[in-house]
C-alpha cells in the first residue's frame, strides 16, 4: 500500500495466488510497486501513517488464515460462568447418582461378604481424572491451539488417544485389585485366593467397559463443543465426569455381584474374564503406538496414572474402614459426591491453566507472576482470566452442595437427615477440600511447565487423586466429629 500525491494505492494478492517461496511470479508486482515509489510523495506524515497501517493489514493478509488459531480465543465472565455451570450440574447429579448407587449396592451379597470392593471404588471411580479427564484436558487444548482443524490429523490423534487410553485403563484396573488385596490384606491378615481373582477380574472389566463408554462420549463432546464455538476447557472436564461415576459405579457392581454368585459353581469365569481383557492390551498397544503424541505418552504417561491410583485407594481404605463402622453408616453415599465436585472443579482449573500455558510460554518458562515462592492469593486475587475462574468455581461450590445434599434428601436416600449443623460442617469440608485443590493445581501445573512436562497428561491424575483422598478424608473426620457433638441420626433412609 502507496500513498502518491493524497491518493491511496492498495496493491494485493490472494493467498491462494501467490507463488511458492523462491519463484519469480512476483517480479512484475516489484517492478509497479518501484514504478508507484518513483511517484511525487505529498502529505509525507500522512504516507507514512498510512504505509505502517497498511503493512500491518498485508502482514496479516499474508499470514493467512493460521494468525487467528494463536490467539487466546476471548471470553466474558458471563459466558465462562454460563459454560461451566451446565455441565457443573451434569456432572454433579452423575456424582450424586453415583452416590444413592452406592447407598444401595453396599447392602449386595458381593459387598457385604468382600469388603475390599469398597477400597476399589474411589480408584476406579478416579479413572475419570486418571484417564476421562486427561484425555479431555488434551484433547481441549489441541482444539484451542489448532492441532484438530486437519480431519486427518483429528482421527489420527483420536483413536491414538483412545487406544492408549483402553491400554492405561487395563493395566491400572489390574493394579488398582492388586492395591485393593495388599491394603485389605495388611490390616486383617487374612487373604483368599478366589477372593483376590474376582476383584482383579471386576476390576479389570469394569475399567475396560468404562472408558471405553467414556471415552467415546468424551470425543463427542469436543468435537460438538467445536462445531458449537463453545471452548472445550470449560464442558469437556465436567462432562467426562457428569455419567462416569455413575457408569464405572454400576459397571463394578453388575459384575462383581454377577461373579461373586458364579464364585461356587462356577469358580474358572472369574479368571478367563480377566485373562480376555489383559488379553486385548498388545491390540491397543499397537493401534496407539501409530501416533507420535501417544506413543511418547504410551512409554512416559504411567508414573502420574500409577501415583493417582494408589493415591485414590488409600482414600478407598478410608472409606472401606469407616463404612465397616455401623454409626458412620451415612457417609457412603456423599463420598462420591464431595470427592467427585472437587475432582470436576479443579480439572477445570487446571484445563484453563494448561491451554494459558500453551498458549503464551514456551516448555520451561512460566508468566511472571508465576515466578518466585508460591502463595495462595495469588489464585484467587487477580483480574486474569486464571483468576477470574478460579473466583467463578469457588462461587459455584456452595450453592451447586446445597443443590445437590437438597436432591439426595428429596430422593429419601443415605442415611443422615439434613440438620443444620450436618451442613455446615459438611459445607465447611468441601470449601476446605476445594480451596487446598486450586491452590496445589496452580502450583503444580505452573511447576510442571516449568520442569518441561505437559500438564495436561501430568497433573490432572494427581489432582482428581488428591480430591478423592482430601474428599473421602475429610467426610470421614466431619462424620467422627458428628458423632461426638451428638448429631448421631443414622437411621433416615437405611
Amino acid at each position: 500500500s502507496f500513498r502518491s500525491g493524497g491518493a491511496a494505492v492498495l496493491l494485493r494478492v490472494p493467498p491462494e495466488s501467490r507463488p511458492p517461496y523462491g519463484g519469480n511470479s512476483f517480479r512484475p508486482l516489484v517492478s509497479a510497486i518501484s514504478f508507484f515509489r518513483s511517484l511525487p510523495k505529498a502529505h509525507d506524515h500522512r504516507r507514512l501513517s498510512g504505509e505502517e497501517t497498511s503493512n500491518k493489514q498485508e502482514e496479516d493478509q499474508v499470514e493467512g488464515q493460521g494468525s487467528h488459531v494463536l490467539n487466546m480465543p476471548k471470553e466474558s465472565l458471563l459466558a465462562m460462568t454460563l459454560q461451566m455451570l451446565v455441565p457443573f450440574l451434569l456432572a454433579g447429579f452423575g456424582t450424586v447418582s453415583a452416590g444413592m448407587v452406592l447407598d444401595i449396592v453396599q447392602h449386595w451379597e458381593a459387598f457385604q461378604f468382600i469388603t475390599e470392593i469398597f477400597i476399589l471404588v474411589p480408584a476406579l471411580l478416579g479413572l475419570k481424572g486418571n484417564l476421562e479427564m486427561t484425555l479431555a484436558s488434551r484433547l481441549s487444548t489441541a482444539v484451542n491451539v489448532g492441532k484438530m482443524d486437519s480431519p486427518i490429523e483429528k482421527w489420527n490423534l483420536i483413536i491414538g488417544n483412545l487406544a492408549l487410553k483402553q491400554v492405561q485403563a487395563t493395566v491400572v484396573g489390574f493394579l488398582a485389585a492388586v492395591a485393593a488385596v495388599v491394603l485389605g490384606w495388611i490390616p486383617e491378615g487374612k487373604f483368599q485366593m478366589s477372593h483376590a481373582v474376582l476383584l482383579c477380574s471386576s476390576s479389570v472389566a469394569t475399567a475396560f467397559i468404562a472408558s471405553l463408554l467414556q471415552g467415546i462420549i468424551m470425543v463427542g463432546v469436543i468435537v460438538g463443543s467445536k462445531k458449537t464455538g463453545i471452548n472445550p476447557d470449560n464442558v469437556a472436564t465436567p462432562i467426562a465426569a457428569s455419567f462416569g461415576d455413575l457408569i464405572t459405579l454400576a459397571i463394578l457392581a453388575w459384575i462383581s455381584q454377577g461373579l461373586y454368585k458364579c464364585l461356587d459353581s462356577y469358580p474358572y469365569v472369574s479368571s478367563l474374564v480377566c485373562a480376555f481383557f489383559m488379553c486385548l492390551t498388545p491390540l491397543w498397544i499397537v493401534i496407539s503406538s501409530k501416533h507420535p503424541a501417544s506413543r511418547t505418552l504410551l512409554y512416559s504417561g504411567w508414573e502420574p496414572v500409577i501415583t493417582a491410583m494408589v493415591i485414590s485407594s488409600i482414600g478407598g481404605l478410608i472409606l472401606d474402614k469407616t463404612v465397616s463402622d455401623p454409626n458412620l453408616a451415612g457417609i457412603v453415599v456423599y463420598t462420591p459426591v464431595i470427592s467427585g465436585i472437587g475432582g470436576n472443579l479443579v480439572a477445570i482449573q487446571s484445563s484453563r491453566i494448561s491451554t494459558h500455558l500453551h498458549f503464551h510460554c514456551v516448555p520451561g518458562e512460566v508468566p511472571d507472576e508465576a515466578k518466585g515462592c508460591y502463595y495462595p492469593c495469588r489464585t484467587f486475587c487477580g483480574t486474569g482470566a486464571n483468576h477470574r475462574s478460579a473466583q467463578v468455581l469457588l462461587l459455584l461450590l456452595i450453592p451447586g452442595h446445597l443443590i445437590f445434599l437438597y436432591t439426595i434428601h428429596l430422593m429419601k436416600s443415605g442415611h443422615t437427615t439434613l440438620t443444620p449443623i450436618f451442613m455446615s460442617v459438611y459445607l465447611a469440608a468441601a470449601l476446605l477440600q476445594v480451596l487446598l485443590l486450586l491452590c496445589i493445581a496452580d502450583w503444580m501445573v505452573h511447576s510442571m511447565w516449568r520442569s518441561g512436562k505437559d500438564p495436561d497428561s501430568f497433573s490432572i491424575p494427581y489432582l482428581t487423586a488428591l480430591g478423592d483422598l482430601l474428599g473421602t478424608g475429610l467426610l470421614a473426620i466431619s462424620f467422627h466429629f458428628l458423632w461426638l457433638i451428638g448429631d448421631q441420626d443414622s437411621d433416615v433412609g437405611d
